[in-house]
């Protein structure tokens, strides 16, 4: 199996620190607002790459973060005058829904900021111990110039660092120092205790403390979206070497590409930004799922009514071919010469870097050449099997839906039902019914 590493900038032989086990940790969510359609695009990738590695008999412990305090948590509580933990935990709650619903079912733990402080403290101790960081009067920093490697997974200087965010005047030794701490800078915002006086961890330090208290200071595979790669893996990396004397900290990172929205960066501002909730209104979550894999993960993906259509038909032309199979699946020699075909072409580019198109460009010839044989039971079962496989490995299902006629009207009942509550002035039943319906992805406003 080969696999593309940003670092190396080349493709690999995967070759685990532990034999047949891969630890791999992806950059979570700021939970601060509903995830989007580029939050799925990242995740349904990392989440068919875990699946691919099981099938292929690696087991996997998948971590992600959780970034539960941040400036845009705190900025959005300011706002709505709603304290920022219960900000973060409403978002947290319906985010893993929205996972759930796309069948990104495969992480094995979520790991809050908040519930990491004392490894966040120790590393930003050691850090400091060890002469690569220091204390200031606004906070604690990582002195740059004392990590002579920085920039090396980016390619980037130094002098870019700051690029990040607005930088407010500070006292830090150089412009380009980033924060491992933050000391209070008010007095409505969430503050935790700490050497250094009461205040809250920086965003890049929250990663490595919670990937060397799970995985030790070296591991397998860190994913992410690319524009995560300056400054904030750059940063991971150079806090996590610094304070291990340890090089590399991960054998290999994977970057998903961009997700634009017909041809232009998904913006509030230009008003085509998409939640995973709206999405999932007028599409099927297998719909999405089978159009992100479509696109090799490396690749930008443009989204589109027009890209959804045909994410929608050609899934439906495979689930008619494994419909029209009708046998049941089992474990039967099949000397078909066109399954042989699919399969090795199927797994040969899933092990290219997890090749997702080109792995299901092996099936519809499959499909195309099934149309001109006569099949036997036994063939049959075989390439029903092997389709049941493929399903696991994508996490997109390929049975035909069954539609229930009576949803509408159960709908209907639902919606008859609160009017009268509302009718009664038994506001506190229905606000609950309305709030349980838009948790299921139907917006319904008074």
């Amino acid at each position: 199996m080969d696999i593309y590493s940003t670092l190396t900038r080349d493709k690999q032989d995967f070759k685990t620190i532990n034999e047949n086990r891969v630890n791999l940790f992806v950059c979570g969510p700021t939970v601060y607002d509903d995830a989007h359609i580029g939050h799925g695009r990242t995740y349904i990738a990392f989440d068919t790459i875990k699946r691919y590695l099981e099938y292929s008999g690696y087991a996997v412990f998948y971590i992600q973060n959780i970034t539960d305090i941040d400036d845009k948590i705190i900025n959005r509580s300011k706002e709505s005058g709603i304290p920022a933990h219960d900000i973060a935990r409403k978002f947290e709650k319906r985010y893993i829904e929205d996972m759930n619903r796309l069948n990104v079912t495969g992480v094995n733990l979520f790991a809050r900021a908040t519930d990491h402080l004392n490894e966040i403290i120790g590393q930003i101790q050691r850090l400091i111990d060890k002469g690569f960081a220091y204390e200031s009067e606004d906070g604690v920093y990582f002195e740059i110039e004392k990590f002579k490697e920085f920039g090396k997974l980016s390619n980037r200087k130094v002098e870019e660092l700051e690029s990040h965010r607005n930088l407010a005047h500070t006292s830090k030794r150089n412009e380009q120092d980033f924060a491992l701490w933050k000391k209070r800078e008010g007095s409505d915002e969430p503050v935790f205790s700490s050497p250094w006086g009461d205040g809250r961890p920086g965003w890049h330090i929250e990663d490595t403390a919670i990937t060397e208290y799970y995985f030790g200071d070296q591991y397998d595979v860190h994913g992410g979206g690319l524009d995560l790669i300056f400054p904030h893996h750059e940063a991971e990396i150079t806090q996590m070497e610094a304070v291990s004397g340890k090089s590399p900290m991960v054998r290999y990172w994977l970057h998903t590409g961009f997700l634009n929205v017909n041809g232009e960066k998904m913006s509030k501002s230009l008003n085509n930004f998409i939640t995973i909730r709206e999405l999932l209104k007028d599409w099927d979550a297998d719909t999405f799922r089978f159009f992100v894999l479509s696109t090799h993960y490396r690749s930008p993906i443009d989204f589109s009514k027009d890209s959804l259509h045909q994410s929608q038909k050609s899934l439906e032309k495979i689930k008619k071919f494994y419909s029209s199979l009708d046998v049941d699946a089992g474990e039967v020699e099949c000397d078909s010469k066109i399954l042989r075909t699919a399969q090795d072409e199927f797994f040969a580019s899933m092990d290219d870097d997890f090749n997702t198109p080109k792995a299901i460009a092996a099936i519809f010839v499959l499909i195309n050449e099934c149309k001109n044989t006569d099949l036997s039971g036994n063939d049959k079962i075989a390439i029903k099997s092997f389709l049941d496989d493929v399903s696991y490995m994508l996490g997109v299902d390929f049975n035909l839906e069954e539609v229930s006629s009576g949803s509408d009207e159960l709908f209907d009942l639902i919606m008859n039902v609160r009017q009268e509550l509302r009718a009664a002035k038994q506001y506190d039943l229905s606000d609950k019914i309305r709030d349980e319906l838009n948790d299921l992805g139907y917006e319904i406003n008074d």
